[in-house]
C-alpha cells in the first residue's frame, strides 16, 4: 500500500453523510488539515435516499391532496393524476441544488475530498483507491443502510425497501408497508396521496411507536380519516410472491396482499468489513460504541450519526459531527442531551416533538409529579383555516419546568424550534405564557397552550 508519509491529516474521516460532511466542515472552519473519503455521494443517505427525497415526495402528494381538495376552499380546480417522471424529476432538482451547493461548501473550506472506498487500516490510517491516508485522528461516519428479517429477500421490484420506493418508476395500486415508525408512515402517507391503497402492518401496538401514546393516537385517527388502513400489535411472519404481487402473512395467521410490499423495519449501520474490528474499536450488533464525546475505546477513533447507537436522525449527526471536531480542535464541548433533539415524523398530519414522554416523565419524576395539558388546534385560528386537526400535549414537572412537547397536525414540524428552546431552556409555562405570539398563527398554539398550563387559558377551555 503506497503511503505518502509527509502527509499527516489532522483529522481523516471515513464517510461523507451528514456526520462526517459536518465534521469536515466545522474542523477545516477551526483550522484542522481535514480529508474526507466518501465511496458514493457526498451527502450520504439524508441527502440522496432519506429525508430530502422522502420530504420532496411528501410534498408533491400534498399538492395533490390540495388540488383534490381544492373546492372546500371555493377554488375550482381538477386533479388529473400524477406524472411519476415529473415527481422525480422536481425531486431530483432539489437534491441536485443542495448537491452542488454542499460540494462548493467542501471545496471553499479547502477540505481534501477523496472519492472512493476505504477501509480503517489502522487506528491511524484508512486505506483508499491503493493509497493509506494517515491520521492523527480518525473519524467514522459510514452511515446506514435499510434492514431486512431473516428469510425475506428485497428484491427491488415486489419487495422494496426505502431506497428502491424513491426511484419507483409508477404509482402502485397497492401497497403493503411493513414497519410503523418514521420511515413507514411518511412513505404510507405520501402513496396514499399519490392514489396508492395502503395497509401499514406494525408488530407493536401502536404507529410511531417511540412517540407519546397521545401522537400516536391522533395520528392513527387521522390515518383512519384518510382511508389508511393499518395493522398492529401481530408481527410479520412470512411473505410469499402472488400472480400479480406479494402475499404477506402475520403470526396470527391474517394475511394482506398487494401489489408491492415496502420493508420499512429501520436502518442497520454500515460497518461489515470495514477493519474496524481488526483495529480495535468496540462493536454491539454492528454499532460502533462512544462514549458521551462520540470517541471510541480506541483514543485515535471517533465515531459518529447511523453508525452509532444514538438517535438516527440527520440533524443528529450534523451535532456529532460538530461535537467531534470542535474537541478536536480544543474547543469546550458539551455532551449532547438526546431528548433534547427535536424529532419530525413528515406524514400527513405531521407529529412533531422534543423532551420525553408522558409515560417517561411519571416512571422518572413519579406519576403524581407529572402534569400533562392537551391544547387542541380547533382553537387555533391559522389551523381552522388550514383545516388541519390535531393537538399540542405538553408535559410537565409539578411546578417545575416543562419537560416534553409533542403536536400533531399539519406544518408542527415548524413549530418544534420553539418547543425545542422551551425544553432544552427548562422554561417553566409562566415564563412562555409571558412571550406575545403572532396571531394569527399556528405557532400561537404553542403559546396558548403554556398560557393553559400557567393557568390563564385564553382562547381554550379552563
Amino acid at each position: 500500500m503506497a503511503n505518502d508519509a509527509s502527509t499527516v491529516f489532522d483529522l481523516v474521516i471515513l464517510g461523507g453523510g451528514s456526520g462526517g460532511y459536518a465534521a469536515a466542515l466545522r474542523g477545516a472552519q477551526l483550522g484542522l488539515d481535514v480529508a474526507l473519503i466518501e465511496k458514493n455521494k457526498l451527502g450520504g443517505t439524508c441527502l440522496h435516499n432519506g429525508c430530502i427525497p422522502t420530504k420532496a415526495l411528501l410534498h408533491a402528494g400534498e399538492i395533490a391532496d390540495q388540488a383534490r381538495e381544492a373546492a372546500q376552499f371555493g377554488v375550482k380546480a381538477t386533479f388529473d393524476g400524477i406524472d411519476i417522471e415529473g415527481v422525480h424529476k422536481y425531486k431530483d432538482e432539489v437534491i441536485s441544488g443542495l448537491y452542488k451547493g454542499l460540494q462548493g461548501l467542501v471545496a471553499s473550506r479547502k477540505v481534501t475530498y477523496i472519492e472512493g472506498e476505504g477501509r480503517l487500516s489502522s487506528p491511524t490510517s484508512v486505506d483508499v483507491n491503493g493509497q493509506r491516508v494517515q491520521g492523527r485522528h480518525i473519524l467514522l461516519a459510514t452511515g446506514s443502510v435499510p434492514k431486512s428479517l431473516p428469510g425475506l429477500t428485497i428484491d427491488g421490484d415486489r419487495i422494496i425497501s426505502s431506497d428502491h420506493a424513491l426511484k419507483l418508476d409508477r404509482v402502485p395500486k397497492s401497497a403493503i408497508v411493513l414497519g410503523g415508525g418514521v420511515i413507514g408512515v411518511e412513505f404510507a402517507s405520501a402513496w396514499k396521496s399519490f392514489g396508492t391503497d395502503v395497509t401499514i402492518v406494525e408488530g407493536l401496538k401502536h404507529l410511531v411507536p417511540v412517540e407519546d401514546e397521545n401522537s400516536s393516537k391522533l395520528l392513527e385517527r387521522a390515518f383512519r380519516k384518510r382511508g389508511i388502513k393499518f395493522n398492529l400489535g401481530t408481527f410479520f411472519d412470512k411473505a410469499e410472491y402472488t400472480q400479480d404481487g406479494v402475499k404477506v402473512t402475520l403470526a396470527d395467521g391474517k394475511s394482506f396482499e398487494a401489489e408491492v410490499l415496502l420493508v420499512a423495519i429501520g436502518r442497520g449501520p454500515v460497518s461489515q468489513g470495514l477493519g474496524y474490528e481488526e483495529a480495535g474499536v468496540a462493536m454491539d450488533r454492528g454499532y460502533v460504541l462512544v462514549d458521551e464525546y462520540m470517541q471510541t475505546n480506541v483514543p485515535t477513533i471517533s465515531a459518529v450519526g447511523d453508525l452509532v447507537p444514538t438517535l438516527q436522525l440527520a440533524h443528529v449527526g450534523f451535532a456529532e459531527g460538530i461535537l467531534v471536531a470542535e474537541r478536536l480542535a480544543g474547543v469546550k464541548t458539551v455532551p449532547i442531551d438526546y431528548d433534547g433533539v427535536p424529532r419530525v415524523t413528515y406524514c400527513h398530519p405531521e407529529v412533531a416533538s422534543v423532551g420525553i414522554t408522558e409515560a417517561k416523565a411519571k416512571e422518572l419524576y413519579g406519576a403524581d409529579k407529572v402534569v400533562a395539558l392537551k391544547y387542541n388546534l380547533a382553537g387555533n385560528g391559522k389551523s381552522k383555516i388550514l383545516k388541519t386537526a390535531g393537538e399540542i400535549k405538553l408535559v410537565q414537572v409539578k411546578d417545575g419546568a416543562v419537560v416534553g412537547v409533542h403536536m400533531v397536525g399539519d406544518r408542527m414540524g415548524e413549530q418544534v424550534g420553539e418547543a425545542q428552546l422551551v425544553y432544552n431552556w427548562e422554561a417553566l409555562p409562566a415564563e412562555v405564557a409571558q412571550l406575545i405570539h403572532a396571531h394569527p398563527t399556528q405557532n400561537e398554539a404553542l403559546g396558548e397552550a403554556h398560557l393553559a398550563l400557567a393557568g390563564k387559558p385564553l382562547h381554550s377551555h379552563d
